[in-house]
């Protein structure tokens, strides 16, 4: 059983058996992800939309991307084949970035039976495998979702945290939206005081994920004296934050948890404060 990341080649030998999510997705083009699974996509695989599956309708207090309601997106994974003990493996086109959300719901649901496929449907295409066009039939299963409240936390936890701090936050953002330097598509620069920021990009090379050794030790030297299990993985919208927490656990240092809302719902309320400048290590 895979429970972080699986390769190309061992998706191939086991393709006929695993349960096959393409969650490929474009916050430019949000018609993306649909019409390239259209166009061709791993044979087998059902299409996740980030907007529609993994996420809710946006409500006034949220950020872009809240989460989505537990029994609904049971209800769709059953059909695409998600039951008790099958692996199931999510892909996307872009490192990870999307696959993530994916990979972090299902955990949150109860099914830790779920890998991120490393270097995504590019990575299957340089095998020489033929993709089909054509949507699989859905699918039957008795798999309930049990969420596990424990593995997030919310934004009134995160306010807390900043007069009497528990936990670390970790922003998954690029350097130059932590910094506040620019800000391409939330209304606000900047990020939570006191957080720390790697950069989701960091976590790659070539467009794979880096070794389990180079991440661990990438990580502790971010992380000093922060332990993995006070960790709370931020990003812009709840989305990329997954895949620093998927870098973690790869890399052994597990127990870290999400924030969902993350930034685009911190800045929901201008009562609450943001920071421009790099915190002290």
């Amino acid at each position: 059983m895979y429970r972080t990341l699986v390769t190309a080649e061992q998706l191939r030998q086991h393709q006929d058996d695993w349960c096959l999510l393409d969650c490929r997705y474009s916050l430019a083009d949000t018609g993306y992800g649909r019409r390239v699974y259209g166009e061709g996509h791993i044979p087998g695989a059902f299409y996740l939309d980030l907007d529609r599956d993994l996420s809710s309708p946006i409500g006034p207090r949220d950020g872009r991307h809240p989460l989505p309601d537990a029994a609904k997106l049971n209800e769709r994974l059953r059909r695409c084949g998600v039951a008790p003990g099958v692996q199931v493996v999510v892909y996307d086109d872009c490192g990870g970035a999307m696959a993530a959300r994916a990979w972090w719901l299902l955990r949150w649901l109860g099914h830790d039976v779920v890998a991120v496929l490393d270097g995504g449907y590019p990575a299957w295409l340089e095998l020489g495998r033929t993709p089909e066009c054509q949507a699989p039939r859905d699918r039957e299963s008795d798999w309930q979702a049990q969420p596990d409240r424990a593995a997030l936390v919310d934004v009134e936890a995160v306010e807390a945290n900043l007069k009497a701090p528990v936990f670390t936050l970790v922003d998954a953002r690029s350097g130059e939206r932590f910094r506040g330097e620019q800000e391409p598509i939330d209304p606000v620069a900047g990020h939570i005081p006191g957080s720390l920021n790697r950069p989701l990009a960091d976590n790659l090379e070539a467009g794979r994920f880096k070794s389990p050794a180079q991440l661990r030790r990438e990580w502790l030297a971010l992380l000093g004296e922060h332990p993995p299990e006070a960790v709370v993985h931020l990003c812009g919208s709840g989305v990329t934050a997954c895949h620093n927490l998927l870098a973690m656990e790869h890399a052994g240092l597990g127990g870290a948890r999400v924030y969902p809302g993350s930034w685009s719902e911190w800045i929901r309320d201008g009562r609450r404060p943001i920071a421009t400048q790099i915190p002290d290590a």
